[in-house]
């Protein structure tokens, strides 16, 4: 009988180092594989020529027959030994020794015979089933997914990546049982409920991804679903979304310069646009000193600040609405929290017109709203549930585009345009001053020198509209600097931003631009 008390413990890495990838201009050359979890499971992302399409292939390691067998014993057997709830509070060094010893323990006690090339591929799946989410944890581990949509039994799990955007992965849930134990794993991490009586799922895991889920055949036919929107703990900083062609550097400087004159501003533009990661990155450039609150339903928002107040909604515990804390509400009293900035992931409802009073009373407001032009976005604040007075739309100084664009055959995401709201009359038609634009024809971006919020500004501070105007420059050619020498991590992208409020002159030098 082997001893395996004289087995050495396991390492494995749940953060292995993030990848470089390069996007690639034609799809059928994509052929690339990362670590997720170390050293145990691999992704490798191809073009298969059968089915012409992108697949997100995980590998992990293969258990034959009889290490099967001991996995369905030790799982059984471990889950009786573990309190979840004191799992989940757990760090993941102290987990991980706790299932080392207990599986040891178990071995011995059910007179297991493994090998130690054994014991290693059943102490992962372990840790990857207790600690994380069974058969989608390599997905949540991976830095480049977005988005993991399950629709159902006998049906291919497809991700959202960051880089390759949609594609097939080799995920596909047979079992019933399999997958419902899944969606109810999910509800017991978002601390929620999901049964026969209730359904459907809308929560948020420890992460602070967002997840929606359904139980039943009779919501969906295939069976339990669910669609997780992961979230990023990195976001993609201003010099990022430069290189990506997101943007221009001209466009960038534009809005670092709304952003610190207290300008408001709203993101508009449909599903998955790049709302949220634009709203991120501009962030970068609120003034350091500057206190800021921020609201969401859903955690997405990660700015690098001390001086941040992150709000995040409550549902209803039960039937009890009382219970519930709404956008409206957070809105609401986030005005007596004295801030210099207020950042609202989504607007879609009444909260839309307490933000717009703050606007109007000098609070300083960023925000996103589904809307694909300054047209239908006037049209939705007007109409119920907002019913906004279209006069108080005159407040609002900025509104960015957001558009899924297919360049050279590839999808990417484009800011369309940047629209000034120059006037809003009663019957609520707009006079606005497009000084940016993306042209799809030749895919590049255009931009005029006249600017209505440069004028604004200009009045507003005491400052000539040239004083602006130079400022711009120096902006743009900062960031393009960046933008060439690879500045582009979190900590990085911040720094050089704090440094420039503070010694402008020096930045400037350091970078060569006079």
């Amino acid at each position: 009988m082997i001893n395996v008390e004289t087995y050495e413990k396991v390492k494995i890495d749940f953060h292995p180092k993030i990848p470089p990838l390069e996007r690639a201009k034609d799809k059928t050359t994509i052929d690339v594989r990362y670590c997720l979890i170390s050293p145990y499971a691999f992704v490798h992302i191809y073009w298969d020529e059968k089915i012409f399409e992108l697949v997100y292939d995980i590998e992990e390691p293969i258990l034959d027959e009889q290490e099967k067998f001991y996995r369905e014993q030790l799982t059984s057997a471990i889950r009786d030994l573990i309190n979840f709830e004191e799992v989940v509070e757990r760090s993941e060094e102290k987990l991980l020794d706790y299932i080392d010893k207990r599986m040891k323990l178990l071995i011995v006690e059910l007179g297991l015979n493994i090998s130690y090339e054994s014991y290693k591929k059943l102490y992962y799946y372990l840790c990857r089933d207790f600690m994380g989410l069974n058969e989608i944890e390599p997905m949540m581990r991976d830095y480049f997914v977005e988005d993991i949509e399950c629709n159902g039994l006998n049906s291919p799990v497809y991700i959202i990546h960051r880089i390759y955007r949609n594609i097939k992965t080799s995920l596909s849930f047979k079992n019933f049982d399999q997958l419902e134990s899944l969606v109810e794993k999910l509800a017991q991490r978002c601390g929620k409920h999901i049964s026969y009586a209730d359904p459907i799922l809308d929560g948020t895991l420890p992460d602070g991804s967002r997840i929606n889920a359904t139980y039943t055949t009779d919501i969906t036919s295939k069976g339990p679903t669910f669609t997780i929107r992961k979230f990023t703990k990195t976001p993609w900083t201003p010099t990022q979304l430069i290189a990506f062609h997101t943007l221009s550097p001209e466009m960038m400087a534009y809005l670092w310069i709304l952003v610190q004159y207290k300008m408001n501003i709203l993101i508009t533009g449909g599903t998955a646009s790049g709302k949220t990661t634009l709203l991120n990155a501009i962030a970068f450039f609120i003034p350091p000193e500057s206190r800021v609150v921020s609201i969401e339903d859903t955690r997405e928002l990660n700015l690098p600040r001390e001086n941040w107040l992150p709000s995040v909604v409550r549902g209803s515990t039960g039937s009890r609405k009382e219970n519930e804390i709404t956008l409206f509400t957070l809105l609401r009293s986030s005005f007596r929290q004295n801030p210099d900035y207020v950042v609202v992931g989504e607007v879609r409802g009444r909260e839309a017109s307490v933000l717009f009073q703050g606007m109007a009373s000098g609070h300083s407001s960023l925000s996103t709203m589904h809307s694909d032009s300054v047209e239908t976005l006037i049209k939705r604040l007007e109409t119920p549930p907002i019913e906004l007075s279209p006069t108080l739309l005159n407040v609002l100084d900025c509104i960015c585009i957001m558009t899924h664009a297919v360049v050279n055959k590839e999808e990417t995401r484009k800011l369309r345009e940047i629209v000034e709201i120059v006037g809003v009359n009663s019957e609520g038609v707009a006079s606005i001053n497009t000084p940016f634009n993306w042209n799809p024809a030749d895919d590049k971006f255009y931009f005029k020198k006249s600017s209505r919020v440069f004028t604004k500004i200009a009045k507003r501070y005491g400052m000539s509209v040239e004083e602006l105007e130079n400022e711009f420059r120096m902006r743009v050619q900062l960031l393009y600097q960046m933008y060439m020498r690879g500045i582009f991590s979190f900590d990085e992208v911040y720094e050089v931003a704090n440094r420039y409020y503070k010694r402008p002159e020096e930045v400037l030098n350091e970078f060569g631009i006079k």
